[in-house]
């Protein structure tokens, strides 16, 4: 990682050198030359890199990279002292001279007397010595943004091979996943088809498909076969030709003679030929190139003789896109649930016991199982250590206890390590840096995904693109990582939107050895007690005995405090006094109460979180924080923002709210904070929320904010509404709206929108509406939709139902009509639906046709509605049905043995029942025993 370190440095002197050589005549030569030589620099350290990754470079090169990747944080922090200090200077021409002279002082002293500008030579010449020092140790310059896939080893096929002979008797797991592909490719439709298994390495998907390859109905259906290991390094020609000899292999012929030497385009058209009138089956193994399927598609012809291909790969963007072809396939293999998993550890640990484990060892086996995530290659090769060791409890133990370590130095661990690594090290370098930094959040944690991306933003890991914010550039960071198997889905809305993410535990520790490794310089207070070392990065984290107080590193920038549950008073007071070059602190959920003044000497500080913490104010200092771009105050206790927050006009996230978890759902919860003139100059926010209304001049500084792409605004007066909407109508790039009144009978009046933003996803109402504003028919990207206390007296599902994006819609008390409607072709794309506490429904009217992808439906409290929805049974895609607090008629109706109205909902793989138990609510199965004991009583 030190050609990344070497980038966020090049990032930043470029930057202020270019800027304070306007300042200083005749320098732009030396800068520039100091611009390249640094640019050349990072070129080499990119092979080296990848050297190191392969275990092929020698200590003497390493020592080489080591010293770069210091030197280059040594210059970083001394620009960043320089511009501290800088700051801080009344006459800032008077005072460039002598600090530039600082910056340049590395790794040499020079007199205080040098011009400038040979200041700047020298450091060229300090920079020339590490190329050609670098140039004799043999790196050679790699292009930036080129993967590493080319420079792998082929070590790959040694590991990967004993995947093809696995005997049928120790596979465990696959069983349904081998007969859905099998019958697939057999009972079919004839023409052309591609199916694509996706997963993280180590997943068994080479398993799975041999075993498919293999199978008798399998061979007995196609005329032809051929089974192509494609890995990261490939040749064409190579490929065709060892495809072609498999094909007159599998026929008993023996391939023309000629083919060892034609060319790439005869190749093909000898295999097109070939495949004209034959049914053949192609399996491509371990493909990495997203460029493979555009180069190979032409050698199969579309025609009706069932040709069939098969492509494993971690990368979902390999796979050919079911959006291209409805003849492209994507299977994504997932892990093997815990019953199977424990299943194949017991096969392969206790083969003298039968494949039954002893009960004294359950409970151990249980946490190996666990810990290995239901990742096949992981339990068996773990497996396989525990099959060596004695059967006694207190080896066992020592052993599970130690396996983190084992990872660096037992030779079969280190197989899994090697495996998982190929796809870190076949990550383009913008996306090393974010990966490796899933490190500093603890095993199996789910990670907020908006969190994540604001702190890569924030460490700089973050490229702009152009026409992209930052945000929507990290956004397709995260997603490349989930596409390529090394970042797992978590959490998804109904929207489509990923909130939370999570690594696998056995990447988990590849990232943390890879971090050590390569001085990612990031220090777990779970894994380490000694600080004395240099930490650019601390996680602090619960269950270590290490004295906060005793960090006192000065060159530290990012904290992130984790589930800590006990905290000195001195230790934000020392972080603020020592750690001066600071730029993330993150205290999420931290036992904190206050934030001292000195935060304000953070100059550097990008990311302030305080999410729910006890703190109950910010200090006026805040405003000294200049180069801040997000305050996250999230179910803090801060209740009023002060005027000095008008000074950040670099902050780009602003969010604030109070919430009491003891307090029953109700129209002021959450609590929005206070907040004062001054906000129209933060024209940099890309969120704001959640800020109450105080006054019309408020709301028209909102009309500044021309980034703006999610905002908050509560407590609003009717009065208020058509000051609100003029200011809307500015805000064409805003994505999500909420909008809350003073109370629940305060009339919220926002009719006078004529153009409202078009690329408005999320839109949310609370309060009384005279009539549904008409410009709601207009929002074609509109994704959800929740209507709260509108009281509304006509069907709203009339216009909302014919919005052509809407994929989740809730209401509640939002209509006192007696009936709804949802007609035929309404709702096309809707996945979630939610009627509560509708006091006047007597009539839910579903025609067929309507509702073709709705999975969630909620309903009730619906006092008045006795019938069930007419229409339900239509509803084919419903996974989850679910009543709050309905009549006891209305429940019985529903139960399997004497409800009339059983038939229309047993399609309906979850039905729920909730009810009121004292304070708390209680959710009961369809026909539990329970449920119907409470009802009858």
């Amino acid at each position: 990682m030190a050609e990344s370190a070497v980038g966020l440095v090049i990032q930043n002197l470029i930057s202020l050198l270019v800027q304070e050589a306007k300042l200083l005549k005749g320098v732009h030569e030396e800068v520039t030359s100091l611009t390249r030589e640094m640019e050349m620099i990072q070129s080499f350290l990119k092979d080296a890199d990848i050297r190191a990754e392969k275990d092929g470079m020698s200590n003497v090169a390493k020592t080489w990279v080591k010293q770069v990747r210091e030197e280059a944080y040594h210059i970083e922090d001394v620009i960043d002292k320089f511009i501290l200090h800088f700051a801080k200077q009344p006459n800032r021409q008077k005072q460039c001279l002598y600090f530039l002279k600082k910056i340049f002082h590395i790794t040499i002293n020079l007199k205080a007397q040098h011009a400038t500008a040979s200041e700047i030579q020298s450091i060229n010449k300090i920079l020339e010595d590490i190329r050609k020092r670098g140039e004799r140790y043999g790196f050679i310059a790699i292009e930036q943004g080129t993967s590493n896939s080319d420079a792998i080893s082929d070590t790959w096929h040694d590991l990967r091979m004993a995947s093809l002979f696995i005997e049928e008797s120790e596979v465990v797991g696959i069983e349904s996943h081998r007969d859905k592909l099998i019958n697939w490719l057999i009972e079919g439709p004839s023409n052309r088809m591609v199916f694509s298994v996706v997963g993280i390495g180590g997943l068994g998907k080479t398993t799975l498909i041999k075993k498919v390859y293999d199978n008798d109905k399998v061979i007995a259906h196609f005329d032809c076969r051929a089974w192509i290991t494609v890995s990261q390094s490939y040749k064409m020609d190579e490929l065709l030709r060892d495809m072609i000899k498999q094909f007159y292999k599998a026929r008993k012929e023996f391939a023309p003679r000629e083919i060892d030497t034609m060319k790439v385009s005869s190749l093909i058209e000898e295999l097109k030929n070939y495949l004209c009138e034959q049914s053949s089956l192609v399996i491509f193994d371990d493909i990495w190139d997203t460029r493979f399927w555009d180069h190979i598609k032409c050698v199969f012809p579309r025609n009706d003789k069932g040709n069939r291909i098969i492509i494993t790969t971690r990368n979902e963007d390999v796979a050919p896109s079911s959006n291209e072809s409805p003849d492209y396939y994507v299977y994504k293999l997932s892990s093997l649930p815990f019953e199977k998993a424990f299943e194949l550890f017991c096969k392969k640990v206790f083969q003298c016991e039968g494949g039954q484990c002893p009960p004294d060892f359950v409970e151990f086996s249980h946490g190996i199982v666990k810990r290995c995530g239901g990742l096949p290659l992981a339990i068996v090769t773990i497996g396989g250590i525990f099959s060596t060791k004695a059967k006694v409890v207190s080896e066992w133990s020592k052993v599970l206890d130690s396996l983190s370590s084992e990872f660096e130095t037992n030779s079969r661990l280190r197989s899994i390590t090697r495996i998982l690594s190929f796809s870190y090290h076949d990550l383009p370098y913008n996306l090393k840096a974010c990966f490796l930094y899933f490190g500093m959040f603890p095993e199996d944690c789910a990670i907020n995904c908006a969190r994540l991306t604001r702190l890569w933003i924030a460490e700089g890991f973050v490229k702009e693109k152009k026409g992209l914010t930052l945000e929507d550039v990290a956004q397709d960071y995260l997603n490349q990582l989930i596409h390529r198997s090394l970042v797992q889905v978590d959490k998804e809305d109904f929207i489509g939107r990923i909130r939370c993410c999570r690594v696998h535990d056995m990447m988990h520790e590849v990232i943390l050895s890879r971090s050590e490794e390569l001085s990612f310089d990031l220090v777990s207070m779970m894994n380490y007690s000694n600080f004395e070392r240099i930490a650019r990065r601390l996680s602090i984290q619960n269950k270590v005995n290490t004295r906060l107080h005793g960090i006192t590193n000065s060159q530290t920038r990012s904290i992130l405090i984790l589930g800590v549950h006990e905290m000195p008073n001195s230790f934000l007071s020392n972080c603020f006094a020592n750690f001066k070059l600071m730029k993330i602190m993150d205290c999420e959920g931290a036992p904190i109460d206050y934030i001292p003044k000195e935060v304000g000497n953070l100059l550097h500080l990008k990311y302030l979180s305080l999410r729910d913490t006890k703190v109950k104010m910010l200090p006026n200092s805040i405003g000294e924080l200049h180069n801040l771009e997000t305050l996250d105050l999230k179910c803090s206790l801060v209740s009023e923002l002060p005027t000095e927050i008008s000074r950040l006009h670099k902050l780009r996230y602003l969010v604030a709210y109070i919430k009491n978890n003891d307090v029953e759902f109700n129209f002021d919860f959450p609590q929005a904070v206070k907040i004062h003139s001054g906000i129209g100059c933060l024209q940099s926010l890309q969120k704001l929320f959640k800020i109450k209304a105080c006054n019309n001049a408020l709301i028209r500084e909102l009309g500044s904010l021309g980034e703006l792409r999610k905002l908050e605004i509560t407590e609003l007066k009717r009065e208020s509404g058509i000051v609100l909407c003029t200011v809307l109508e500015k805000m064409r790039h805003l994505q999500s709206l909420s909008i809350r009144t003073t109370s629940e009978e305060e009339v919220l009046d926002l009719q006078s929108i004529s153009s409202p933003p078009p690329l408005l996803q999320t839109l949310g109402l609370y309060g009384r509406l005279e009539k549904l504003p008409e410009w709601i028919a207009k929002l074609r990207s509109i994704a959800k939709i929740e209507l709260n206390w509108s009281k509304l007296m006509d069907d709203p599902l009339k216009v909302l139902q014919t919005l052509p994006n809407l994929m989740s819609l809730c209401l509640y008390d939002a209509y006192e009509g007696e009936q709804l409607h949802i007609e035929g072709g309404g709702f096309q794309k809707l996945k979630h639906l939610g009627l509560e506490n509708l006091g006047g429904l007597n009539k839910l009217i579903i025609d067929e046709g309507a509702l073709p992808l709705l999975e969630k439906l909620e309903i009730g409290p619906c006092s008045q509605l006795k019938e069930v929805p007419s229409g339900i049974h239509h509803l084919k895609s419903l996974k989850y049905l679910q009543f709050g607090e309905m009549q006891t008629e209305f429940i019985l109706s529903m139960q399997p043995d004497e409800g009339h109205n059983f038939g229309k909902i047993k399609h309906i793989p979850t039905v729920t029942f909730w009810r009121t138990h004292g304070e708390h609510y209680i959710g009961y199965k369809l026909g539990d025993s329970k449920l119907l004991k409470r009802l009858q009583s």
